[in-house]
């Protein structure tokens, strides 16, 4: 899935409620669905008993519906990247839709009788305009579209628009119907309504098994695939939080109001923003649904804040007076690169470095197989290292072994430290996690901005139940730290009342993280530099987190010492081996009851 857009606010408002009038149709030109509108309309009696103005009504109706076909179709050749090339045009597109939407609401009984429209042409109009809100969404990363796309999702549900497609012998038909529920599940849990998919996936089974027994099919195994993809990807959280009645809660980790810790009066950091963001994922054995695996879509959501309501942020006083001002970038825009090739990799990189605006930040993170280096080189140089592999063939590779094999020529697509120097001429923030991550501490910022390297853990101790299908812990202590906490502590469930307690004493432990990274007189300004920023201090002080809970950890100890790495190096006794930090991590434990699983000679200063 090589996605994206670049996110500015579109010249025609994409319509929240669509509303609009009819225009008009070119007289001397007919479409093809005109053409067919004449057999049609003759068919119910002689065409010349039908009034002209209903004549019309249907031939107005042809002419939208053909022209949103024609824009829709058009949409899959747009550039993925950029933001000239497809903004006027969806912008098009959605207004074809809504006077579509809106015509066929005002004339629903002439066209029932002289146009014939069944409810399963309502609902693919409907389905249309949810997959446009979600490319938006995709193009723009403004969670509010999703909430739209959902709005239609579930109209189309509720109103039973596809009840009747199983009544008509015609496969296609059903498979339009499944892929409905294809994509409403991926928007669902976009947006953590878990509820929800577990009740789209029994009806899409149900769907599944009904059109596997009607019609003899090449696509069931494809099919059942998909139902096991998104079972798996339900199953990920290694941690469930429960309420009193046992029920599970659904906890959402996108960035809250006052989520990221405040910045103290005084506090001296940079004034960067982080504007655009790639997210690459290429982990052959991780769970995945729609081309999105686990690692990727916890980067996603902690890129992000909670959706608004799109409509009720139209309705306020003086929205229309700024309409045509672009708004202020909730989100940093984002690109989903699943297993791209080496060139589509580097034209994203490309494009999305050209238009960072000034005093912006480029985020690349790299969830991928590592690549390790085939012997040892006279040189050590960016390219001797190794790197990450973005793209490979599932039939040939099998997890890291044959990467540690000798080969002849260097991997195309591995992503070395050295294809990243020509973007460190502007702010760029790297996160790895792979097995080769620490490639990346061989980095060297040749143009003097500011550049940071979060690295993963090569190796995890083998105590600790292999859960790297269901997301790598790495990123798991970004996205939810609390659950990763957990998870090291060997708890697999929690009463909602104690979680949201320890909720509370982590965001204090973060607070205390943040002072000591900005009163450090040791740590590099590269640091500082991106600390202005809540998305990225939120992602720093959950990866000092994240190394000092497994500094302190007795299995991550005993069994390997690689733990998470960054370049330029942190001050370790300032910051992720501070005495009060891990007295903060002890008190947490102690809050579980989990305290006899970390070392506590730490602290003998306490």
């Amino acid at each position: 899935m090589v996605r994206g857009g670049r996110q500015q606010q579109p010249r025609t408002r994409l319509p929240s409620r669509l509303t609009g009038t009819v225009e008009k149709p070119p007289r001397k030109r007919k479409t093809r669905t005109e053409f067919a509108l004449k057999e049609i309309m003759s068919s119910g009696g002689a065409e010349d008993d039908i009034p002209q103005g209903e004549r019309k009504t249907v031939t107005d109706f042809c002419y939208l519906l053909d022209k949103s076909k024609q824009l829709f179709n058009g949409l899959r050749d747009l550039p993925q990247y950029g933001q000239k090339q497809w903004q006027s045009y969806f912008g098009r597109t959605f207004d074809v839709y809504t006077k579509l939407w809106k015509f066929q609401q005002q004339h629903r009984q002439v066209l029932d009788n002289r146009y014939g429209l069944k409810r399963w042409q309502i609902g693919e109009i409907a389905s249309k305009i949810g997959q446009l809100y979600y490319h938006y969404y995709l193009r723009t990363s403004e969670t509010s579209y999703l909430n739209e796309a959902f709005s239609f999702y579930s109209a189309i549900r509720q109103r039973s628009y596809y009840s009747q497609v199983s009544k008509e012998d015609r496969p296609e038909l059903v498979v339009k119907k499944l892929r409905y529920y294809a994509r409403f599940i991926v928007v669902c849990l976009l947006l953590n309504k878990m509820d929800v998919v577990k009740d789209l996936v029994k009806e899409l089974s149900d769907e599944i098994e009904d059109y596997t027994h009607r019609f003899n099919t090449e696509d069931q195994v494809e099919w059942n695939l998909v139902l096991q993809e998104v079972a798996a990807f339900i199953e990920a959280d290694p941690v469930m939080v429960l309420n009193d009645d046992n029920t599970i809660v659904i906890t959402s980790n996108r960035l809250a109001e006052a989520g990221a810790p405040l910045l103290e009066q005084g506090m001296i950091v940079g004034q960067l923003t982080l504007a655009d963001a790639l997210i690459i994922g290429n982990c052959n054995n991780q769970v995945k649904f729609s081309e999105l695996t686990v690692d990727m879509f916890r980067m996603l959501q902690a890129l992000e804040r909670e959706p608004m309501n799109l409509a009720s942020q139209m309705n306020k006083p003086g929205m229309q007076e700024s309409a045509d001002k672009p708004a202020r970038r909730e989100n940093p825009h984002k690109y989903l690169l699943y297993k791209p090739t080496f060139s589509q990799l580097y034209t994203f990189l490309a494009a999305s470095f050209k238009e960072l605006p000034a005093n912006s930040v480029l985020l690349i993170y790299l969830s991928a197989t590592g690549v390790f280096p085939t012997g040892r080189s006279d040189s050590e140089g960016p390219y001797d290292f190794g790197g990450v592999l973005t793209n490979s063939n599932r039939d040939i590779i099998n997890g890291d072994a044959i990467h540690k094999r000798n080969q002849t020529h260097k991997e195309m697509h591995c992503l070395h430290p050295g294809d990243l120097y020509p973007f460190t001429r502007k702010p760029l923030f790297i996160i790895v996690d792979s097995s080769n991550s620490v490639a990346y501490k061989n980095f060297t910022n040749l143009f003097g901005q500011p550049l940071v390297c979060l690295l993963s853990p090569t190796t995890y101790p083998k105590a600790l139940q292999d859960q790297s299908q269901r997301g790598s812990l790495f990123t798991l202590f970004l996205n939810n730290p609390l659950m990763a906490f957990l998870f090291v502590s060997g708890l697999s469930s929690m009463r909602r009342g104690l979680w949201e307690k320890c909720q509370e004493y982590l965001r204090k432990i973060n607070r205390d993280i943040a002072q000591l990274l900005t009163h450090s007189r040791s740590i590099d300004q590269a640091f500082l530099q991106f600390f202005g920023d809540e998305f990225l201090r939120l992602l720093l002080t959950r990866f000092v987190f994240c190394s000092a809970t497994m500094r302190m950890h007795k299995i991550f100890r005993q069994e390997t010492r690689n733990y998470p790495e960054t370049y330029p190096q942190l001050p370790r006794d300032e910051t992720v081996e501070n005495p009060h930090l891990q007295k903060h991590i002890l008190e947490l434990a102690s809050i579980l009851d989990v305290r006899n699983v970390f070392f506590e000679n730490t602290i003998d200063d306490y």
